[in-house]
Formats: C-alpha cells, sequence, structure tokens
C-alpha cells in the first residue's frame, strides 16, 4: 500500500509540474503548482515528517501561492502584451536537456545495484517541531532571515509594478 500511494504521489507531482511549465494562462500555473506542493506534502508524510508536510501546504499550497495568484491578479496581463513567440531555439534547447535527463534518469535506475551505499537514515526526530525549529533558529538563522527579506522585496516589488500600471 505504501508503494502505490508512493509512485501516486511522486507521478501527480511529476505530472503536476510538467502542467505547471505547459500551461499559458498563469492562474492554471499557479493551480498546477498548488496540486503539486500537495502531492510533494504526501510524500513528506510518508518519510514520518508531519510537521514539515503541514509546513508544505500552509505556506507553500496557502500563503505563497496566494500571493503569486494575488500578483498575477494584479498586474493583469493580456495576450497582446507577451509580444510575438520567437523562442524556437530554446524550444529545442529545452527538448534536448529534457532528453539528456530522461536518459540519464533511465541509466540511474537500471545501473541501482539495490543495496543503500553511503545513505545513512534519518534521525528520530526528523521533521518533528522541536527539531525544525531548533535548526531554524540556531544553524539556519541568517538564511531564514534573508529569505524573509527577499520575500518582502518581492513583495514590494509586485506593489511598486501594480501602481505603475495603474496610473498609466
Amino acid at each position: 500500500m505504501e508503494l502505490a500511494v508512493f509512485i501516486l504521489a511522486a507521478l501527480a507531482s511529476v505530472g503536476c509540474c510538467l502542467m505547471v511549465i505547459t500551461q499559458k494562462n498563469p492562474v492554471r500555473a499557479v493551480l498546477f503548482l498548488v496540486m503539486a506542493f500537495v502531492a510533494q506534502a504526501v510524500l513528506f508524510v510518508q518519510l514520518s515528517a508531519l510537521f514539515v508536510a503541514v509546513l508544505q501546504i500552509v505556506v507553500y499550497a496557502g500563503a505563497i501561492m496566494v500571493l503569486f495568484l494575488f500578483v498575477i491578479m494584479l498586474l493583469n496581463l493580456r495576450r497582446d502584451e507577451f509580444g510575438k513567440d520567437s523562442h524556437s531555439f530554446q524550444r529545442w534547447a529545452a527538448m534536448i536537456l529534457a532528453g539528456a535527463l530522461a536518459v540519464e534518469l533511465i541509466l540511474v535506475v537500471v545501473n541501482r545495484t539495490g543495496e543503500a551505499t553511503g545513505v545513512s537514515t534519518c534521525p528520530a526526530d526528523f521533521g518533528s517541531v522541536e527539531s525544525v525549529g531548533e535548526l531554524l533558529f540556531t544553524k539556519y538563522l541568517l538564511p531564514f532571515e534573508a529569505t524573509s527579506m527577499l520575500l518582502m522585496a518581492a513583495l514590494l516589488g509586485a506593489v511598486v509594478l501594480a501602481k505603475r500600471k495603474l496610473d498609466d
């Protein structure tokens, strides 16, 4: 049963991520990103990291996606503002790189020996509130604060862009 849930969640996550990058409508892309985050939260639950799974749902699928939708709707982009689609070179380069990645993934799966070499097991308190909080506010305090400043700058940038559009 665990393997079936893992396979289903992994396929849903990969499928939704592919839909995110192929959608032309940004609102649909954000909704597929929310579904990908939920599928990844299921994977965290299978790893017994319940706190991280809840954070994944509340922070990413909830708050960040609402922020993305707010910015997208505030910018009010129209099809005529996107310009002419002249990125055929980028499309071919992306297909070649995707094919190389697929070949690499297939080689990794085929050449797997089955034994875990150099892989350590997770500690008993992995993903718990105490361990995440301790790491977040001791070892990773500076990156945590830098991320909050980056999000604040992005929010202010979106407001400035939206204000400029409304004034025009």
